[in-house]
């Protein structure tokens, strides 16, 4: 269901929980806002489809590419106006794929990284410590220490009723997701979507 660097659901999404992830499309709303991505060549890395096809509407030249070696990415330099990371890796604000990521990016490129932020009822399904609900979105922690900004986006996952939603997500996770399940009262889940952004530094393009 998730990558090797992400324990989100939403990384790898099994067909039933592809039906209810931001059914409003608030994820493609704020990338777009943050990008924008509308016209401009855009590095989609190593994205799960259904994240690629919320993307299409948006009018941007997708790129869709793998890491081959896990962080570099296959572009040459300076080739796209964005790179877009939905759950799929920069966990952490890792140096080396930052430093991947602007060199395919060109002049005033920026980078965009999702990841779950926390502090909602999607979080009550994974371990409490993890670092993307701990430290990932402190002041002082990879990202933002990192010269990233971060929007916190409000979404849902929605189910059609409360049947619905006790039933896939005890089905999904287990214990855990059967414990959550015994206290729904309404057919959603609140999703708290961090997207970290920054800019190609503007000494990164004078070296180049």
């Amino acid at each position: 269901m998730v990558t090797s660097e992400s324990t989100s659901p939403a990384a790898r999404p099994s067909a039933r929980l592809v039906e209810v992830l931001d059914v409003e499309r608030k994820i493609p709303a704020a990338l777009e806002a943050l990008g924008p991505l509308a016209g401009l060549d855009v590095a989609l890395v190593d994205a799960a489809d259904v994240h690629a096809q919320r993307l299409e509407p948006l009018k941007a030249r997708l790129h869709r590419v793998a890491r081959a070696d896990g962080r570099a990415i296959e572009l040459d330099d300076a080739s796209v106006d964005r790179v877009v990371s939905l759950w799929s890796g920069f966990g952490g604000a890792n140096p080396a794929e930052i430093a991947e990521a602007d060199r395919v990016l060109r002049p005033g490129g920026r980078l965009l990284v999702v990841h779950d932020y926390g502090r909602d009822d999607v979080s009550r399904l994974l371990e409490p410590d993890l670092p993307a609900f701990t430290s990932w979105s402190r002041p002082h922690g990879p990202f933002l220490g990192a010269g990233f900004k971060i929007r916190v986006v409000h979404c849902f996952w929605t189910f059609r009723d409360v049947d619905e939603a006790r039933e896939v997500i005890a089905e999904e996770f287990g214990a855990r997701g059967a414990g959550l399940a015994e206290t729904l009262q309404r057919p959603r889940l609140s999703w708290n979507v961090a997207v970290y952004h920054r800019d190609r530094p503007a000494e990164d393009i004078a070296r180049r």
